[in-house]
């Protein structure tokens, strides 16, 4: 296997998860809260044989201190992907630094930003370096 087909191959997951919104996307359309589009994908997920969290707590520490605030991650896929989904007319950088501050809170090597626009469903794949903590861009070829 050539090392664009591996490639490929190691980030299958982020097309399969594309594609199931996808799905979400042409059935809701643009214009529903987060919460619904939240739900379907989290069924067609469960559908396809992963582990899908809904709405998971996300603890602040401050060193060893769990402090008295907490975020929620959207959805979380087999405890490993985190997907932040959204319903804006479009992405800015604020979302994008949304989903790079969970990865590295819990630590999780995978993000998507998945937003269900008015123009279609646009979404952004993202690898967390475990030993550096350093976020990139995936892109498939």
């Amino acid at each position: 296997m050539d090392l664009i087909a591996e490639h490929n191959k190691k980030y299958e997951f982020f097309r399969d998860i594309t594609g199931e919104a996808m799905r979400v996307h042409r059935k809701f359309r643009y214009g529903l809260l987060e919460s619904a589009y939240e739900a379907a994908l989290k069924y067609l997920l469960e559908e396809k044989g992963y582990q899908v969290g809904r709405q998971v707590p996300v603890p602040i520490f401050w060193e060893d201190v769990e402090l008295d605030q907490s975020y929620r991650l959207d959805l979380v896929v087999d405890n490993n992907i985190i997907l932040e989904l959204k319903s804006l007319n479009h992405i800015d950088t604020p979302h994008r630094r949304q989903l790079w501050n969970y990865m590295n809170l819990t630590h999780l090597p995978y993000g998507m930003l998945i937003n269900f626009s008015p123009d279609g469903l646009y979404s952004e794949w993202y690898h967390r370096n475990e030993r550096t903590g350093v976020i990139d861009k995936v892109k498939l070829f």
